[in-house]
């Protein structure tokens, strides 16, 4: 995912329920997850349906069957989740799990995701 949130210049995926696992160049400890998607003035319908909604973010050493839940969020355009005092172990992987968006049937955008630590 580049850092261009210009409309159409998003990770796109079928549906409005989808995972991904991101291999971070690194283990971190997570103290925060940015997920970004088109402003409604940008967005040439003026809406931003396609945005994800309900997500919950996980994480892991190493690419397990079943991560651990960390903390659910619900976005729109730019969401910070902020991780308590952050995790007391470093990680590699994260897992993003997008239950729904904010309407749009046929696809979901994500423009940009950012794991701080």
């Amino acid at each position: 995912i580049q850092p261009d949130t210009s409309p159409g210049y998003c990770w796109p995926f079928q549906g409005s329920r989808s995972e991904v696992l991101i291999r971070l160049p690194t283990q971190i400890q997570p103290t925060a997850v940015v997920i970004q998607h088109t402003s409604k003035a940008a967005s040439p319908p003026g809406t931003v349906s396609s945005a994800p909604r309900d997500f919950t973010v996980s994480v892991s050493r190493r690419v397990e069957p079943a991560l651990t839940p960390y903390t659910p969020g619900v976005t729109l355009l730019f969401a910070v989740v902020s991780l308590q005092n952050g995790i007391p172990r470093a990680f590699r992987f994260l897992k993003l799990v997008i239950q729904s968006n904010w309407g749009k049937p046929g696809y979901t955008c994500i423009y940009r995701v950012q794991v701080h630590g």
